[in-house]
């Protein structure tokens, strides 16, 4: 009977250290889904009136330099309907930012004007139409 009565208490002893273990496993996991849904970042999009985009041209050229920027997911320019629809993350840049930055390629940007000297570098189909641009490139 001492052996028996012995026995048991050792394998009460393993059956509470494995469920020791499993608890102490489960309080890992449930603490590393919340710190991992705490850090998702906040994605927004925005859509920003382009008015001066003319063609082809100046919508890789934003892309382009857009796609580079930190915080910016996507960009995606439509020169017909004259907008720039932008996701980003909200900890990382803004709308006033992201029109800086088009501004800063050398086009309007909603209430933003393009930079002055980037908007001497664009080529002639991207300048406005009053500069002599507007439409895609004749060759």
């Amino acid at each position: 009977m001492i052996k028996c009565t012995a026995f048991t208490n050792s394998i009460k002893k393993d059956i509470m250290g494995v469920s020791k273990k499993i608890n102490f496993l489960a309080f890992l996991l449930v603490g590393f889904a919340t710190f991992s849904f705490a850090q998702q970042k906040a994605v927004k999009t925005v859509v920003i009136k382009t008015p001066t985009v003319q063609c082809e041209s100046c919508k890789k050229r934003i892309e382009n330099y857009m796609s580079h920027e930190e915080g910016i997911q996507k960009v995606n320019v439509d020169f017909k309907k004259k907008t720039t629809t932008v996701v980003y993350l909200t900890d990382r840049t803004n709308p006033e930012n992201i029109k800086a930055l088009i501004a800063n390629v050398g086009y309007d940007a909603d209430d933003v004007t393009a930079e002055p000297d980037a908007y001497k570098r664009l080529p002639t189909c991207c300048k406005k139409p009053e500069d002599g641009g507007g439409g895609e490139k004749k060759n």
